[in-house]
C-alpha cells in the first residue's frame, strides 16, 4: 500500500528565512538557512537538544565558481511520503518508508547556476543530497571537493576505522572523538594495500554515542556514479567534513546534469536499537529495477576456502601459496591444491547430506601462482580451470545431488581485465549452472592509480551487479567499496564483504571480541555482509601446534552470528570434518533460516552486546542470537515476540559455565525447554561468547 501527499509553497527570490522539516514523530528536526553571504547551512535537533550544530553545505567545481556561497532561495517545497514495500530478501517481509521532505531550490546570483537541496526527515534520522537540474549554465562538470560539514557539540565516544581509500578491513577503534588518530594504529594487521590520506580521516558509517546518551551515525546512501565519502575530523572542535576519494589524476567525480549526489545520512536516537534496526539507507535507494526476481534465492553454502586460510591446501595448482611463481612456467601439481575434482565432490556430498544449497570453490581456475602484488594487467581469464578441476563433471555431479555451485572470480584488482572478460565469465557460469558468483578485488586497482572507493570503482561494482542481472546471476562481492543500499535497486546483489571478515583470524592478529558487536551498527546498515561464520575449531594450533592465531569467540558465539549478522547468503565456513566432530552444535547451522518475516532487536549497545530475534519467512519458527564482547554477560529475555497461545520447544545452544573465548572456546552445552510468549529465558554469555536459540512450535 502506498500513500503520497504533496504540499507546495512557492517563494520569491531573496527569501532567506530559515526553514525546518521535522520527522513524522516530531522528535527530529532539520533546519535549513542561508547565511548573509548566501552560504547554505543546516542544523539538526533531537527532542530538545541540538545534535548537529550549524554546518555548511557546498560543492567545489574544477575550473568553475564554487557552489558554496552567493545563493538565494528560488523555490521551497514540502512533501510527505508514506509507503510500504516488500524486499525480495530481507530482515522483514515489509518495510515502511515514511518521511517528510523539504526541497529548496537555490540559484547562485553570480553564475545563475541552480542547485536543489533535498532534505528528508525520518523517525530514525535525516538525509540530504545535492540535486543538479538540467540547465544551460551547468552541463558537464567536475567535482573538485565536497564541503559538507557535520559539526558536533560533544566529545562523543566513536567507533571508527581509518579513512583508507583502498581498504575497509581494519579493526574498529573505540575512543573519544578527540582521540581519533590514524598514526596510532597498528599497521601489522594483515591488510595488503593501504591508502590512508592523513591522521584524522575516518570512514563512514561512523557510529557515535554522546556523553548524554544520544546515538549518532553518519553514513551515506545510494552512492551511484560518485566516489565514497570518508570524513576528515577536526578532533579539537568535534567537526567532520566530507572527504571524497579522488581518481588517478586527483579529480573526485565527473558528472553531467541532470544528476544527484548520494544521500548524506545522520541517524539519531537515545535507543541503540533504533539505529541497528533502521532501514533508512535502503529506503533512500530506488526500488528494484529487476522485474522478475523469482531466481533470486537465499543460499546456505559450504566451500573450499577455509582450508587454504589455515594452510591445509593451496589456491594454486603448483602449491607455492605465495603468488610469486614465474608466469608462464610449466606447472606441475604439488598435491596440495584444494580445488580438485575429488575434493569438490567431497564438499558436494557433504552439502547434499546436510541440506545445504551450494558449494563455493576458490582456486579452481588458472593464474593463482602469480596473481597478486605485481600490479599485472592480465592474470585470470575466469573460464580456464586447472587440469585437476573438471568443471563439466563437477557441474553434472552437483546437479545430480541437487546442489548449486558458487563461482569465484578473483580479479587481483585488475578491473580492466575483468570487464573485458565479464560476459564470457558469466556465460561460462550459465553454461555450468552456477547461479551465484563471489567476486574478489585483492590488490592495487588497474587502471593504475584508481582506488577501491573512487568513482570508477563504484561504477564498476554497480556494472557487475547490473550485468549479472541480465544473466540472472547473484553477486557476493569481496574487497569492494561499502554497500549503501544498492541491494534494494538490484536485489541480486545479495551480499558483500567490505569489512574485516572471519579469515583474518586464521593468519593475523584477528578480530577482537567486540568486532561483531559493532558491525551491525556500521557496515551492515548498507546491506548484508558475507562474514563467513561457523568456525568450530577455534584455535589454529589445531592445524599447526606452533600457531598462536585463533578466532576470538566461543563456539556458541559462532552459532549466534548466523542470527545477529544478517545475510541471505551464509557460509558454514569450517571444514566438513570439523562439523562432523560436533554434530549436535552443527544442527543449529543446518536449521537456522536465511530469510525473515520479522526481526526484533531486543538488546543493543555498540561495542558491547547485541540480541536479535527473527521469525523465519513463511514459517512459525523463530531464531534468537545473542553476542557479547570480551566481557561475560548475564541477561534475561522476554519471549513476548512469540505467537500468543502457542507452545514452543526452545533448543538453546549456549556457552558452558567454564567457556571463555581465549581459554576454553569450544565449551558449550545444548538444552531444551518448553516456552510460551509469557516465558522468560536467562542467558549467560561467556567472555567473547554468545547464545543461539531455535524456537519451534509444538501445537
Amino acid at each position: 500500500m502506498k500513500q503520497l501527499f504533496f504540499l507546495f509553497a512557492l517563494f520569491t527570490f531573496g527569501f532567506t528565512q530559515a526553514q525546518t522539516v521535522s520527522s513524522p514523530s516530531g522528535k527530529i528536526a532539520l533546519t535549513f538557512a542561508l547565511t548573509a553571504a548566501g552560504q547554505p547551512t543546516y542544523e539538526v535537533n533531537y527532542k530538545t537538544k541540538t545534535v548537529v550544530m550549524k554546518s555548511n553545505l557546498g560543492i567545489k567545481l574544477k575550473d568553475k565558481t564554487a557552489l558554496n556561497a552567493d545563493f538565494e532561495i528560488q523555490t521551497s517545497k514540502n512533501n510527505t511520503f508514506n509507503e510500504s514495500w516488500k524486499p525480495v530478501l530481507g530482515e522483514q517481509a515489509s518495510i515502511v518508508n515514511h518521511y517528510n521532505e523539504l526541497v529548496v531550490g537555490l540559484v547562485q546570483k553570480g553564475t545563475n547556476i541552480k542547485v536543489n537541496l533535498v532534505f528528508r526527515a525520518f523517525d530514525e534520522g535525516v538525509a540530504f543530497r545535492y540535486d543538479f537540474p538540467k540547465q544551460k549554465e551547468l552541463n558537464y562538470f567536475i567535482i573538485a571537493d565536497e564541503e559538507t560539514q557535520f559539526n558536533l557539540n560533544e566529545n562523543n565516544k566513536v567507533f571508527w576505522l581509518p579513512g583508507d581509500f583502498d581498504s575497509n578491513e581494519y579493526e574498529y577503534n573505540e575512543t573519544k572523538f578527540s582521540e581519533i588518530d590514524n598514526s596510532k594504529i597498528n599497521m601489522n594487521n594483515g591488510i595488503g594495500v593501504k591508502s590512508i590520506p592523513g591522521k584524522y580521516t575516518v570512514q563512514t558509517p561512523l557510529m557515535m554515542k554522546s556523553p548524554s546518551g544520544v546515538y549518532l551515525n553518519i553514513f551515506e546512501a545510494a552512492v551511484v556514479n560518485y566516489p565514497v565519502m570518508h570524513l576528515k575530523a577536526d578532533v579539537t572542535n568535534y567537526k567532520l567534513k566530507s572527504e571524497l576519494v579522488p581518481n588517478a589524476i586527483g579529480d573526485k567525480a565527473y558528472l553531467q546534469t541532470p544528476c544527484v549526489s548520494p544521500w548524506r545520512t545522520i541517524m539519531i536516537s537515545d535507543d541503540a536499537r533504533d539505529i541497528v534496526s533502521s532501514k533508512m539507507i535502503l529506503n533512500l535507494n530506488e526500488p528494484s529495477k529487476i522485474d522478475d526476481t523469482s531466481w533470486i534465492k537465499p543460499m546456505k553454502y559450504v566451500g573450499i576456502w577455509w582450508e587454504m586460510h589455515v594452510g591445509n591446501s593451496t589456491w594454486d595448482y603448483a602449491g607455492s601459496q605465495n603468488a610469486t611463481t614465474d608466469f608462464g612456467t610449466k606447472l606441475a601439481s604439488s598435491g596440495r591444491h584444494g580445488a580438485t575434482t575429488e575434493n569438490t565432490k567431497r564438499y558436494i556430498d557433504f552439502a547434499a547430506k546436510h541440506g545445504f544449497d551450494g558449494v563455493l570453490v576458490e582456486g579452481w581456475n588458472e593464474g593463482w601462482e602469480d596473481w597478486s602484488g605485481n600490479w599485472k594487467e592480465e592474470v585470470f581469464d575466469f573460464v580456464t580451470p586447472y587440469p585437476d578441476f573438471d568443471i563439466a563433471a563437477i557441474s553434472a555431479y552437483a546437479k545430480a545431488k541437487n546442489v548449486k555451485m558458487i563461482m569465484h572470480h578473483e580479479t587481483s584488482g585488475s578491473v580492466s581485465n575483468y570487464e573485458r572478460r565479464l560476459d564470457r565469465a558469466f556465460e561460462n557460469m550459465v553454461k555450468y549452472n552456477y547461479p551465484a558468483v563471489k567476486t574478489g578485488y585483492v590488490g592495487k586497482i588497474i587502471p593504475r592509480g584508481e582506488m577501491h572507493d573512487g568513482q570508477m570503482m563504484v561504477n564498476h561494482f554497480a556494472h557487475v551487479v547490473n550485468r549479472a542481472a541480465d544473466y540472472k546471476l547473484m553477486v557476493n562481492s569481496h574487497e569492494s567499496s561499502h554497500p549503501t543500499g544498492l541491494g534494494r535497486t538490484y536485489p541480486n546483489y545479495v551480499a558483500a564483504e567490505a569489512a574485516r571478515g572471519t579469515e583474518f583470524n586464521a593468519w593475523s592478529v584477528g578480530n577482537p571480541p567486540m568486532h561483531e558487536t559493532i558491525l551491525p551498527f556500521t557496515r551492515q546498515l548498507g546491506g548484508p555482509m558475507d562474514y563467513t561464520p561457523g568456525i568450530f575449531e577455534i584455535k589454529m594450533s589445531h592445524y599447526d601446534k606452533n600457531k598462536k592465531e585463533q578466532v576470538h569467540t566461543t563456539l556458541a558465539k559462532q552459532l549466534a552470528l548466523y542470527v545477529t549478522m544478517y545475510s541471505p547468503i551464509q557460509m558454514a565456513a569450517d571444514l566438513p570434518e570439523n562439523y562432523e566432530k560436533y554434530p549436535d552444535a552443527f544442527q543449529f547451522i543446518k536449521d537456522v533460516a536465511l530469510d525473515w518475516d520479522e526481526s526484533i532487536y531486543l538488546e543493543a549497545e555498540p561495542g558491547d552486546y547485541l540480541t536479535v530475534a527473527r521469525k523465519a519467512k513463511g514459517k512459525q519458527s523463530w531464531f534468537l542470537g545473542a553476542i557479547t564482547d570480551e566481557n561475560a554477560r548475564q541477561t534475561e529475555i522476554k519471549l513476548d515476540f512469540l505467537a500468543k497461545g502457542k507452545k514452543y520447544k526452545a533448543t538453546i545452544y549456549e556457552d558452558a559455565k567454564d567457556a571463555d573465548w581465549k581459554k576454553n572456546p569450544i565449551a558449550y552445552r545444548i538444552r531444551t525447554v518448553e516456552v510460551t510468549a509469557n516465558s522468560k529465558i536467562k542467558l549467560n554469555l561467556a567472555p567473547g561468547g554468545g547464545t543461539a536459540i531455535c524456537f519451534e512450535p509444538t501445537n
